[in-house]
Order: C-alpha cells, then structure tokens, then sequence
C-alpha cells in the first residue's frame, strides 16, 4: 500500500468559518493501478488531491503514506514519494522540454542542482516511456497542450516516485489527445507499476480504462472497480438533473 487515509475529513478554513468538504474519507492507492477520480463541478476533488498529498491539512483524521503519517516527512523526502501534476500555468520561462523534464530530479539532487548520471538516467527513460523524444529541444511554450501534458507527465516520472497525482490531465484537450493520454497513464500504470491517480470530467473515458474509481457524490467518497460501481448504481447519483442519466446497459451517460 503506497498511500492510505483513515477518518479523514477534507476541507478549509475561511474568515474563522469550517467547510467541510467530504468526511470519513477512506482511499487506498496500490502500486500499478490507474485509479481515476470523479465528481460534479465544485465538489472537492481538488480538495481531496490537495490533502492527500500534503499540500492542504486535512480538518481531521490520517493520511499514511508507506505506513507514515504524511506530516512526519520532510518536504524532500515527500517528494520522493508522492509527484504531482497540477493544472494551474506554468511560469513564464525560457526552459527547453529537457530542462523541464529535469526539474522532477530536485528532490535528489545536490544544492547546485548538478545532474548525476543516475539523474539523467531516469530523465532519459521518462522521455522514453512518454514517446516525446522528439521535442526535447523545444521550448515549452512551443509546443501543443496535449504536448506539454505528456512532458509534465515525463517530469513526474523523472521523479521517480512510486505515486503520481494528476489534477485534471485532460483540460483544454480534444478528444483524440484525451484517449490518448489516459492510454499513456495506462501503459505507464503497467510498464513501471506506480500508482497514478488523476481526477477527470471525462467520466465515460475513466470507466473504460481505470482499474479503480473515487467517486465522490457530495455525501460520501465511494472506492471501487468500475463494473462493481456500474452494477450500484453510484453513477446515477452524480448529477441532479433530469436530462442526463446514466445507461449501465452501456457504461455511459446519456442525454435524455
């Protein structure tokens, strides 16, 4: 078991006043699954990735990661465990895709951030394992976003680490780029057995390639298969409104 939560309850504090977003919260993330996280607009699945990778403090209960309390690790020594991939912009920069791809070796590497052969090593099987060989002399702002999605993924894989958090990875992409990235996540699940969790709007192309689902309803957080979450029913509660349904003769929503 790489990452755990027990009662957990998410949320934030604003002008003295708790919201609380989900609680009694329990997720497990095992080593080569492509777990992918679902829920309505505004429903706290960024909340959830914030708190389960240390960025944001749970209002109570335990996030473990490898047995571990999260708050008993060093900033480094997370990043050791856990990447993320979120969605906000990058700064503005001069980086070429080789020197972005570098940075996912900062936890390792020494104060002067001078690469080692086991650095590179890893930057050169990330590139690899993403098929983006092609634009390593680019410039990052040179390139499409469903590109620069593949080398932010690379970045994390760089990294090393045995988790990988994407906050929706399939933003502003068509729905080639889509399949294609969540085909990416899936063969990486399985060629290096990390855990990669990611949250998504697309929930029809989840189903079909996820091992394991989150679904989170606003009332509770739900971890399962997709066929055994199908056969529940848990899909029909996502969405209050008569002209969406969702069909499990055929796995998908409908408009009705």
């Amino acid at each position: 078991m790489i990452l755990q939560t027990q009662q957990l309850s998410i949320g934030y504090t604003s002008k003295g006043t708790t919201k609380t977003v989900a609680s009694d919260v329990a997720v497990s993330l095992e080593s080569g699954k492509l777990i992918g996280l679902v829920g309505a607009n505004g429903i706290g699945k960024s909340t959830l990735l914030r708190t389960i990778t240390g960025i944001q403090k749970p209002l109570s209960g335990t996030v473990l990661v490898n047995q571990k309390p999260i708050e008993s690790f060093e900033p480094l020594a997370l990043a050791q465990q856990i990447s993320v991939v979120l969605t906000e912009k990058l700064p503005p920069s001069n980086l070429t895709v080789y020197e972005l791809i570098a940075l996912g070796r900062q936890p390792y590497t020494n104060w002067l951030g001078k690469l080692s052969n086991e650095d590179k090593i890893q930057i050169d099987q990330a590139i690899e394992l993403t098929e983006i060989n092609h634009l390593m002399n680019q410039k990052h702002y040179e390139i499409s976003d469903g590109q620069l999605q593949k080398v932010l993924i690379a970045r994390a894989l760089a990294q090393d680490t045995p988790l990988i958090v994407l906050d929706e990875p399939t933003t502003h992409l068509d729905l080639l780029h889509k399949v294609s990235l969540f085909k990416l996540l899936k063969k990486l699940t399985t060629e290096t057995q990390k855990c990669i969790l990611f949250s998504t709007h697309d929930i029809d192309l989840a189903i079909q390639l996820s091992d394991e689902m989150i679904v989170m309803d606003g009332k509770t957080v739900i971890q399962d298969q997709p066929c055994n979450l199908i056969s529940t029913g848990v899909f029909s509660t996502l969405f209050k409104n008569e002209h969406i349904q969702f069909d499990a003769s055929k796995g998908k929503f409908v408009i009705i």
